[in-house]
């Protein structure tokens, strides 16, 4: 039935509104709560404990067997004569030096129209049974029917967008794949006043992209993710409102 129909709406729409208020409120608690008081650090975890994390899969060439030389004064898997010191297991830390400069500008514009016009009427025996049976005096079959319709579109649309990152981060070896390359995952967060700054980085590097004082560059990073944000009381300053954040989402304007 309608009514029944629109009762159950009413109610779902009832319900999300108590939702859509409850965790407004329960969130806004919790800041106020934390008013006067500097945001937390993150604990320092194993990035393998995380949630989503999920360990790299990717295409691996055929293994070689390892050959031994007898006598040898090279210790086997060593790129230098002495003890090297570069990253190549779990749990080793390697310097990732984030250097990121883009720049991009793009600018569209599209523009279209339609124009149709259709008549509709009858003629002959037909025609002349309408005008006499169907249409009032005064009125003719010859033009039943005009449609006229017109459409014009014209968009315009540019992006311009400069990036500039330099920064250096630590990274943790969180897995070794079988071609030897190395699964990278850092993260970093400095606290100035009541903003925290956060720098991620992640990503898959060979052994030989590594330089001898143990970094390696981001534009050598493979699968690269870099992320660089923050928390605190600018990054909220810089959000819409709740209210404005859902009528987005909801105005189909």
């Amino acid at each position: 039935m309608p009514g029944t129909s629109s009762a159950i709406r009413i109610r779902q729409y009832a319900v999300l509104a108590i939702g859509l208020f409850t965790l407004v409120g329960c969130e806004t608690a919790d800041k106020l709560s934390r008013i006067g008081q500097e945001p937390a650090l993150t604990a320092i975890q194993d990035p393998r404990t995380q949630p989503g994390y999920r360990p790299v899969q990717m295409p691996m060439p055929t293994r070689e067997l390892e050959r031994y030389n007898a006598n040898s004064l090279w210790r086997t898997g060593n790129r230098a004569f002495f003890q090297d010191q570069r990253a190549k297991r779990i749990g080793d830390i390697v310097t990732v030096n984030v250097t990121i400069s883009d720049k991009a500008a793009f600018e569209n514009t599209s523009k279209s129209s339609r124009s149709d016009e259709k008549d509709t009427g009858a003629g002959g025996a037909l025609g002349s049974a309408i005008d006499t049976l169907v249409l009032p005096s005064g009125t003719s079959a010859d033009a039943i029917a005009s449609i006229n319709s017109s459409d014009d579109f014209e968009g315009t649309g540019s992006i311009d967008r400069t990036e500039s990152l330099k920064t250096t981060v630590a990274a943790v070896v969180t897995q070794v794949l079988p071609n030897s390359n190395l699964v990278i995952e850092g993260r970093q967060e400095v606290r100035v006043n009541h903003e925290v700054r956060e720098l991620i980085v992640a990503g898959v590097v060979r052994p030989q992209d590594i330089a001898s004082d143990n970094t390696v560059e981001s534009t050598k990073i493979a699968e690269a993710r870099i992320g660089y944000g923050g928390r605190g009381q600018i990054s909220i300053a810089q959000q819409p409102r709740y209210g404005s954040q859902v009528l987005d989402i909801v105005l189909p304007f």
